[in-house]
């Protein structure tokens, strides 16, 4: 069966932005790879039949590096998915490669969080906490099964209905991180507070800029007479179908979430690592630990 491709616009030149933009992402990917290779050496990892928390490290790792590599190969090949379009002619661009990719990476993202979550909740006894961590993985497995519809029928509004799931579940998480507040003190509470904050202009963007230009495109397209596809033919249809431009026109609204994805997502990926393997580190910022260390001393005077 032929491959079917068209091109749309002429050489990928310096001197167009499309140019610079990739550029700019294969360079923060280049150092996202680089930083994970270190992170892999300094973190601790399991040892021949090791158990425990270097294991759990080690499983940290290996969902970071999913996320980390499947964003660097979005990065090296851009495409954008329900148009078809890329800026390089080879099968790896095609939409069923790099959406396998990106479905693989994402659910090793948001299981980074669920394993952090289910650590503290269990060291701080937090149910709510605990809940939230079983929670947020289905969620986003049924916003990727929104993601292949989209992909599939060429229909914006499963990528409208797949990206408020993710508002969903990085709200959840962000109430699970304000739980937590009030269990730490000092550095640790610094972390959660950043990490809050972060999430809070995640949400902003999901929901002021992301999910209105996707619910745009759904109700233009239909007004355009877009022609929706089968799943059926949609499967054909991203297997073998891909076209490449350069054009600006083309690419100025995927231009910004890829950028930020790329990077802050993939930085706090590869800082869910971090912040996991110190689990030994946190009990001297628990809250509790100081009313537990002042009691200590009279009971054991009273013992002895």
């Amino acid at each position: 069966m032929s491959l079917e491709w068209q091109a749309r616009s002429g050489s990928l030149a310096w001197s167009n932005p499309v140019a610079r933009w990739w550029g700019l992402l294969t360079l923060v990917s280049s150092i996202n790879i680089a930083v994970w290779f270190v992170l892999y050496r300094e973190l601790p990892l399991p040892s021949a039949g090791a158990a425990g928390n270097a294991s759990s490290v080690g499983m940290m790792l290996l969902f970071c590096a999913a996320y980390v590599f499947g964003c660097a190969f979005r990065s090296f090949l851009p495409r954008a998915d329900v148009q078809r379009i890329c800026l390089f002619d080879t099968w790896l661009s095609s939409v069923m490669v790099g959406r396998s990719v990106a479905t693989v990476a994402e659910i090793a993202f948001v299981a980074q969080w669920a394993i952090l979550l289910f650590q503290v909740g269990s060291m701080t006894r937090a149910e709510t906490v605990v809940n939230i961590a079983w929670v947020i993985v289905p969620l986003i497995l049924i916003a990727e099964c929104l993601s292949w519809y989209a992909v599939l029928t060429r229909n914006y509004l499963g990528n409208a209905i797949e990206n408020s799931l993710w508002a969903v579940a990085f709200f959840a998480i962000g109430v699970a991180l304000c739980r937590l507040l009030p269990e730490f003190h000092g550095v640790a509470r610094l972390v959660l507070a950043v990490s809050i904050a972060g999430i809070v202009a995640y949400l902003a963007f999901l929901m002021t800029i992301d999910v209105p230009m996707y619910l745009k495109r759904w109700r233009t397209g239909d007004a355009g007479g877009d022609k929706r596809l089968t799943p059926r033919e949609g499967l054909r249809d991203v297997r073998t179908r891909w076209v490449v431009t350069h054009d600006i026109a083309e690419w100025k609204e995927e231009m910004a979430w890829m950028a930020l994805y790329f990077s802050l997502a993939v930085w706090s990926s590869l800082a869910l690592c971090v912040v996991y393997s110190m689990e030994h580190h946190l009990p001297p910022y628990r809250t509790g630990a100081a009313s537990v260390s002042s009691t200590a001393a009279p009971v054991a005077a009273l013992q002895r």
